[in-house]
């Protein structure tokens, strides 16, 4: 395996074998570049009297990748393709993939290459190749920027995430036996990007993390635990979250909260928070009208801080939702268009949305004024950052779309480690319609993401068990919806889901009976004792027989392993009733259980084993 840089200069060629158009790996750039120097964490080669640096350091159990090009030159360079990492001298049959879209995260998809007519060609005179990424500044709308490749005729396995949270590309590409591996930064052909490197400047591209292991759980693994999140020191011990958008449906009030607050008292849940709707004008839907952050008269006649104290009162840190870098179309923001991104000129709207141009200084202190101001005036400890819609391919304000994405998604990321600078305590939730930002990059600048929009789904399970391939269990917030008129059995179902991350509780928790609130509690006293094998464990299985999300069937089990310590979780779908997991009870000792017996479909059941 050799580390290498795919780069393309706009004046260099592309490669042959029918590529141009389609990929620019190959190209001249590299096929004449000089390597000039190598260590053990860098190797640095020379093109046209530029350095192109290509770092992969090893830190622990994975190797850390990204490029560093310098234009050594009197003129401009402009680069139409950089990549963060490429390896060269693969051998792989398989291709593991983690497929996304709203509600239906982190799908696993399985090829062998033979199937996606990956073969070599007969002569060289023709190249092979497989390039999938993202477009836009939902980095997670299609594909997570993650690939696995497999030998298996030797149980080898090597893979890589993208800690990128614009347009993103990963490439496997051949010509010949053995396969190179590339990705970074979607360039010119797929997401218009481009960036001028005037002389003596320097471009340095996002960073890519890279594990290998003797299988795919324990790959993803090495992956997921190099990820290094910003956890806020309230939210350290996991606690447990009530979100009330599926109790209010984007309408809270002070004596809906109140309610909440009451019930919640005493509980072991530690956050109260506060969803969409606090803010909308009288007549307006809580979508359109994000981007004043006016605290609604209507709803809360004596502000907000009245409403915090009275959670305080019971315990809970409040917690707020904001969707701050996007304006709604009835929203007076929605016309200040000289702060907005355009595209050609013209605002990019998208869904009754438009964005603000968070390069720009005045809307960031605009944001400092109506976030961080509301967040601290009132005493909110909590914030849910939500994001609704896409930039798509780009906007102005660069050499290219691409570019002016990506500085305008590095800008959102520092707004981030603005709130953090300003508020230590506070902890932030990564949220885009659900998944759409569970990347590494925006992962580490969070305490917990929601895993999904999948609020009241029978595939809620099979959703949180994939995203432990993808980001860290203690950040994985899952929601638990409990509804007036779900039966026990229900309620355990989707209880039991919890426990494949962060337990986040929603719903009529002062309309369900007294039986299923009682049920609930002792979930959450049973989550607080296994909560250091979410956080520290290792999912060694991840068993599920279930092919569609919509209309599940089978069953999954999901076993997470710290130290001498197990949690099973097992969830029946439709057919699913008694299911196989005998081999991974066997020569166990089951210290507690909780849940349903699974001896009916959709059951769910939760077991605290011992080897």
């Amino acid at each position: 395996m050799e580390f290498y840089c795919e780069f393309k200069t706009r004046e260099s060629n592309f490669n042959s074998g029918f590529t141009n158009g389609m990929t620019m790996t190959g190209s001249d750039s590299v096929n004449h570049s000089r390597k000039i120097s190598e260590d053990k964490e860098k190797t640095v080669f020379e093109y046209m009297g530029n350095t192109v640096e290509c770092f992969h350091i090893k830190k622990g159990n994975v190797t850390e990748c990204y490029s560093r090009f310098v234009n050594n030159g009197e003129e401009s360079v402009t680069l139409d393709m950089i990549s963060s990492f490429a390896i060269r001298d693969i051998y792989a049959d398989v291709i593991h993939r983690a497929a996304s879209f709203w509600s239906a995260e982190g799908r696993l998809i399985s090829q062998r290459l033979v199937d996606m007519n990956m073969e070599q060609a007969w002569l060289g005179a023709s190249v092979r190749f497989e390039k999938f990424g993202q477009l836009g500044s939902m980095p997670v709308r299609k594909w997570f920027p993650f690939i696995v490749l497999e030998n298996t005729s030797k149980s080898e396995f090597i893979g890589v995430q993208l800690y990128c949270s614009a347009s993103w590309q990963i490439e496997l590409f051949r010509r010949e036996e053995p396969l190179s591996l590339s990705g970074g930064l979607a360039d010119y052909d797929f997401g218009h990007w481009c960036k001028k490197v005037e002389p003596k400047e320097v471009f340095i591209t996002p960073k890519a993390v890279i594990a290998t292991g003797k299988s795919l759980e324990e790959v993803c693994d090495r992956l997921v635990k190099a990820q290094k999140p910003r956890i806020a020191e309230p939210d350290k011990e996991m606690p447990v979250i009530f979100n009330e958008y599926c109790t209010t449906w984007g309408d809270p009030t002070e004596e809906k909260l109140r309610k909440i607050a009451e019930r919640l008292d005493g509980s072991g849940v530690k956050y109260l928070v506060i969803d969409s709707g606090w803010y909308k004008e009288e007549g307006r839907d809580w979508s359109g009208s994000i981007g004043d952050w006016n605290i609604s008269k209507a709803i809360f006649p004596d502000g907000l801080k009245k409403t915090t104290d009275m959670i305080k009162s019971h315990g809970l840190i409040p917690g707020l939702w904001f969707e701050h870098e996007n304006v709604g179309w009835a929203s007076r923001s929605y016309h200040n268009t000289d702060h907005l991104l355009k595209r050609f000129g013209t605002p990019i709207a998208s869904g009754g949305r438009r964005f603000w141009d968070m390069r720009d200084p005045w809307v960031i202190d605009y944001l400092n004024e109506k976030v961080i101001g509301i967040l601290k005036e009132n005493g909110f400890g909590y914030l849910k950052i939500d994001y609704n819609d896409s930039i798509g391919i780009g906007c102005d304000g660069a050499e290219s779309l691409g570019e002016g994405l990506r500085q305008t998604v590095a800008a959102s990321e520092d707004f981030l480690r603005i709130l953090a600078e300003e508020m230590p305590e506070l902890v932030i939730e990564n949220c885009s319609s659900g998944g759409h930002r569970l990347v590494p990059s925006m992962m580490e600048l969070s305490s917990m993401a929601s895993f999904s929009d999948a609020h009241e789904c029978k595939c809620i399970p099979i959703i949180a068990a994939n995203l432990h391939r993808l980001i860290r269990p203690e950040q994985s917030q899952i929601w638990a919806v409990l509804k007036g008129y779900d039966d026990i059995h229900r309620i355990r179902y989707s209880l039991c889901a919890g426990f494949l991350g962060r337990l986040c509780l929603s719903g009529d928790i002062f309309d369900i009976s007294e039986e299923n609130w009682k049920e609930t509690l002792s979930a959450i006293a049973f989550y607080d004792k296994v909560k250091e094998i979410i956080r520290s464990g290792f999912t060694r299985v991840i068993r599920c027989n279930a092919d569609s999300y919509g209309k599940p069937q089978g069953y999954q089990a999901v076993l997470r392993t710290f130290e001498n310590r197990e949690l099973l979780v097992v969830h029946t779908f439709e057919n699913g009733a008694n299911p196989d997991i005998d081999d991974l009870l066997e020569g166990k000792k089951i210290i507690e259980e909780w849940g349903n017996e699974l001896s009916k479909d959709f059951r769910g059941r939760v077991f605290l084993l011992e080897n």
